[in-house]
């Protein structure tokens, strides 16, 4: 029976340093940036050893990486619960819109996701993991617009998703590095909303 016991224990316990240990990460990064935070800093600041660090992640990157993937799925998380399936979809595409402007207003998503991660990570790797998480959301919103005729449902859903999914990410980008990043959210949010309103008027519905 104590052997049934303790295996789950030890599961419980390494998950919750694994988690510990991300959510140091996620700090020190969006405070220092990668390049000064230190592997000893972080498993100190997550009260565990360095050892129990490398048992969970082979290196720096691969700590920065799994930071990186935290910061997206909080923010996946906080989208979603902005744009529930009962709305209407122009308005829920608009109010994921909304939610993600302030989240570029956030440090984490800001220093972690936009700045750190593509030098980081290099282009091609942030870019597929940006892609695994809000891509999703705007597939499943361009989906049903088209289903519904608010957009042509001609329209290649994969091919309009991943424009839009492009202005997401240079607006972002754009937002991060402006000396006025509040105002620079309120500019591109107009712009983007510019754009998904072509599309929307270019539709049958």
């Amino acid at each position: 029976m104590s052997g049934a016991t303790e295996r789950p224990r030890r599961v419980e316990y390494s998950e919750h340093t694994r988690a510990a240990l991300v959510e140091s990460a996620i700090e020190l990064f969006t405070e220092r940036g990668y390049a000064n935070s230190s592997l000893d800093e972080i498993a100190k600041r997550a009260r565990v050893t360095k050892g129990a660090l490398y048992h969970h992640f082979a290196g720096k990157r691969a700590l920065f990486e799994a930071a990186f993937e935290g910061v997206e799925i909080g923010v996946v998380s906080r989208l979603s619960a902005e744009m529930p399936g009962k709305r209407d979809p122009w308005e829920e595409l608009r109010a994921g819109l909304d939610a993600f402007l302030r989240e570029c207003l956030e440090e984490p998503f800001r220093r972690v996701v936009v700045q750190e991660g593509p030098v980081v990570l290099g282009y091609r790797r942030w870019y597929d993991l940006g892609e695994r998480y809000t891509f999703g959301l705007v597939r499943s919103s361009l989906t049903r617009l088209v289903e519904n005729g608010t957009i042509d449902s001609g329209s290649p859903v994969d091919v309009l998703a991943r424009v839009v999914f492009g202005g997401l990410s240079a607006g972002a980008n754009t937002i991060a590095n402006s000396d006025d990043p509040k105002r620079t959210s309120v500019e591109v949010g107009q712009a983007l909303e510019r754009l998904l309103r072509g599309l929307r008027d270019g539709g049958t519905g």
